[in-house]
This record gives C-alpha cells, sequence and structure tokens, in this order.
C-alpha cells in the first residue's frame, strides 16, 4: 500500500501537452497540478504552446513547483495555415519530437536536474524513444475513454478482422472483450477507414504500438464504468489506471468564471427543467443543424443555456434570440461543470467528446448526443446502450422535428425518468470510487508513486 505520506525523492517530470484540441490539455494540467501538490519538492515542467498555456493559466494560480514552457505550434515561419483542427494536429506533430527535446533540454539546464520521469499525452508516441534515450519513466495520458483506447490498441485485429472492402458498417465488434455493444461505424475513422501512412492515422497507430512500453497508462474515469474493457485493457498494458478527475466534485463557489450571468438565470428555473447546449472546443455541427436546434426549441418552449462561439450566432434564425429572450440564452461561453451540477439542468445536448459525458456523469445528468468527430460515435453509443442515461439523434443529424422528440423524451416521457436513474446510479457510483476507499484514489498513488520515484 503507498501512502501519499511517505518522502519522495527530488525528482524533474517534464510533461508534454497536446495542444490542438482543447480537451487534451485542460485533464494533463489538472492532474499535473495535483501530482504537484502531493509531491512539492518535484519539479514538473509543463510543455505546452504559448496559446493553449496562456488559455490554461489565465485565471489560475499554479504550485510553485510547476514551470511553464512554451512550445512552437509547428507552424512555419511565413506560411498561413487554413486553421482546420486536423491541420493544426498534423503540424505539430510533425514539428513536436524536435521541439519538444530542444525545450526539455533547455529545462533541465533551467532546473539544474535531468528528467528523471516523462508524462505525456499518449498521442505521443515518440515518447517511448524519447524516455528509453534519457533513461527516464515514461507514463501516457489517453484523454478519452477506455472504449476508445481498446479501438486504437486493437487497429491491427479490428483490420484484420473486418477487412478493407465491402465492410459490413453495422458489424460488431465482438471479438474484443468489452466491445459487444459496439459497431464498426462507431469506430473513429483512424482505426479502420484511413491510410496508416497519412500523418495523423499513422500517429496513432504509432501509439497504438508505443502504449504497451508505457510504465502506465491512465484515464480520466473509474472502474465501474466500463470494468470489462479496464480488464481488458490491463492485459495489453504494463498497468492501465483509471482516475476520477476530483475537480468535477469541487464545490460551487463565488470565484466561478460566470462572465455572461448564466448561474443566476439558472436560479429562477424549475429544478430538472433546463437543456444545456454545448458542442465543445473543436468543431460545431453545420449550419442547417444550428438552425434545426433554435427551431426545436424555440417551438418546444423547453428552457435552454446554450453555448455557442459568437461566429456562429449569425447562422441562427432572423429574430430568434428576441422571440427567445424569455425562454433561453445563447452565449459565447458557459461555465459547463458548474451548469451540469446545478438542479435546474434537465438534459445536456452535447458532442459527446469524453470529457463532457464524463461531467454529465458526475452530475447525474442524461444527454442528448450528436456525435461529430473522432471518439465521439463510441461514447454516444456508450450513453444510449451501454450505460442507457440517454439518447443519440436520429440519423447522427439534428432536425428540428427530431430535436423535439429527443426533448420531450428525456425531460418529459417515462424513458427519460429511467435516464435520470441510471444516471443518478452512475454518479453515485463515481462518487464511492473518488474517496479515500475507492480505486481513483489509490490509483493516483500509484501514479504518484511511478512519476516521481
Amino acid at each position: 500500500m503507498i501512502k501519499l505520506s511517505e518522502p519522495i525523492r527530488d525528482s524533474h517530470v517534464a510533461v508534454l501537452a497536446f495542444f490542438p484540441v482543447g480537451a487534451h490539455a485542460g485533464p494533463l494540467l489538472a492532474v499535473t497540478r495535483r501530482l504537484a501538490a502531493a509531491a512539492p519538492s518535484t519539479i514538473f515542467s509543463f510543455f505546452n504552446t504559448a496559446r493553449s498555456n496562456a488559455s490554461l493559466f489565465s485565471d489560475i494560480d499554479h504550485p510553485e513547483n510547476i514551470r511553464v514552457h512554451d512550445v512552437a505550434d509547428g507552424v512555419p515561419e511565413g506560411t498561413m495555415p487554413t486553421g482546420s483542427p486536423l491541420e493544426m494536429v498534423e503540424l505539430f506533430l510533425e514539428a513536436a519530437p524536435r521541439n519538444f527535446r530542444r525545450e526539455m533540454a533547455a529545462a533541465e539546464t533551467e532546473v539544474g536536474k535531468k528528467v528523471t520521469s516523462m508524462l505525456t499525452d499518449a498521442f505521443f508516441w515518440f515518447a517511448a524513444d524519447m524516455a528509453a534515450e534519457m533513461k527516464a519513466t515514461w507514463v501516457a495520458f489517453w484523454a478519452g475513454g477506455a472504449n476508445s483506447l481498446c479501438a486504437h490498441l486493437y487497429t491491427d485485429l479490428i483490420r484484420e478482422t473486418i477487412g478493407v472492402k465491402d465492410v459490413r458498417m453495422e458489424e460488431t465488434l465482438g471479438f474484443i472483450p468489452g466491445m459487444e455493444n459496439y459497431r464498426v461505424k462507431d469506430i473513429p475513422e483512424e482505426v479502420v477507414f484511413e491510410d496508416l501512412d497519412s500523418v495523423f492515422p499513422k500517429a496513432l497507430y504509432q501509439m497504438s504500438l508505443a502504449l504497451p512500453r508505457a510504465s502506465a497508462v491512465f484515464i480520466s474515469s473509474f472502474e465501474d464504468l466500463e470494468p470489462t474493457l479496464t480488464h481488458n485493457l490491463r492485459s495489453k498494458l504494463k498497468r492501465f489506471l483509471n482516475i476520477a478527475p476530483l475537480t468535477l466534485f469541487s464545490s460551487t463557489s463565488t470565484l466561478v468564471r460566470d462572465p455572461h450571468g448564466c448561474l443566476a438565470w439558472m436560479g429562477k428555473r424549475s429544478p430538472a427543467s433546463v437543456a444545456y447546449i454545448s458542442f465543445g472546443t473543436v468543431m460545431e455541427p453545420p449550419p442547417a443543424e444550428l438552425v434545426a436546434i433554435a427551431q426545436g426549441l424555440e417551438s418546444s418552449k423547453v428552457p435552454f443555456v446554450w453555448s455557442l462561439k459568437e461566429k456562429n450566432m449569425v447562422h441562427l434564425p432572423k429574430g430568434f434570440l428576441d422571440r427567445t429572450r424569455e425562454q433561453g440564452i445563447v452565449v459565447p461561453w458557459a461555465p459547463q461543470v458548474e451548469l451540469l451540477k446545478h438542479e435546474a439542468t434537465g438534459v445536456n445536448v452535447t458532442h459527446c467528446g469524453w470529457n463532457s459525458v464524463l461531467e454529465s456523469v458526475s452530475a447525474g445528468v442524461p444527454m442528448i448526443g450528436r456525435p461529430i468527430l473522432a471518439d465521439n460515435r463510441l461514447n454516444g453509443k456508450a450513453v444510449e446502450v451501454v450505460w442507457k442515461v440517454g439518447m443519440m439523434m436520429d440519423n447522427g443529424v439534428f432536425t428540428k422535428e427530431g430535436f423535439e422528440k429527443c426533448l420531450h423524451q428525456v425531460l418529459v416521457h417515462d424513458d427519460g425518468k429511467t435516464m435520470k436513474a441510471n444516471a443518478k446510479k452512475l454518479k453515485e457510483k463515481l462518487q464511492e470510487d473518488i474517496s479515500r476507499k475507492g480505486s481513483s484514489f489509490e490509483n493516483f498513488k500509484v501514479l504518484l508513486h511511478i512519476i516521481t520515484n
């Protein structure tokens, strides 16, 4: 049994964050902050792009033993990228190995200590060789759930089993323990359909080959959420750890950033009546679907808080904001965790990104899903079929009538009451898991021991 009070030798941990997707760097920083607080004599050098660092560290203090370092984003000087998420990812990954090596060497000189451990985003498959060269421990963080991690680790088996021609999209992945409820069509495109020689799919494939070399791989989750997959992944990796983020259960305080007054607005609504709508930081549904969402909200009369980027507000139907002024609010940013925990929230309308799903589960709030990319479809399938805490839009597309139907189903119909009850049970399991008797607490101690010794 590892005790948090055990003396920890002075160490230097290099934390390599993945910036282009907002869901990655934030959770990795949250874990780093917790590790740094538990190991005050250990230096944590946090490497990330200047823009991402500015966002992450803008309104929070961080422990003195976290040193923040900027890394180039990979965009060649004098070029003007299109700004598409995939292009930014590919440019970053192409340049990342040399950029991280250079900045880590500078950090070692600055700190006066060699890097003893590397804590990296799992996407950085090259960290396996880096750590071996530096005689450092490598620990990888997977920003999704056990379902998507399993899909990537079984890339070769999946391709061999389902083939590349005449693929039956509705066929299930029953040949992988724990994946019986998932279909071929739910898997990220990179696993099955894309050329493994192109930059991003190749990086993910290389990752699937490298992760078994890591001293540990951990995710933000809890063991009771996907127990069969957890058991499966433990057979594939040296150590596989579920660590539920404690931040999901921090109490709402006056310090919560809420520039548009969402929480005050929520305070005037009935319990479990409001639809909270957000699709993450990377992509939104296309304009026609934004119109369908607006039309469905207006005709259903359901109270709403909609977090929608300002640039996309031009797609809303003419007069929508005026006509629904008393019914709901549309804001460019909202305090999602606090809103989901609010008693007035009745449903989370989401793209089914892993962070959003976990935040809904931690709040006991059912979901309406419209998957957009990456692991979204796998998570959506889990929400609807595995955990039964929500439902997906028909054919994965918002229509006015389809959205109205889903809102009624979740907020009014008996099916919605069942979803709410199932969500409450998962919330209770998660709360138990992060207690001092739960596996997340023990798993965190294991992670701390691996990183700092």
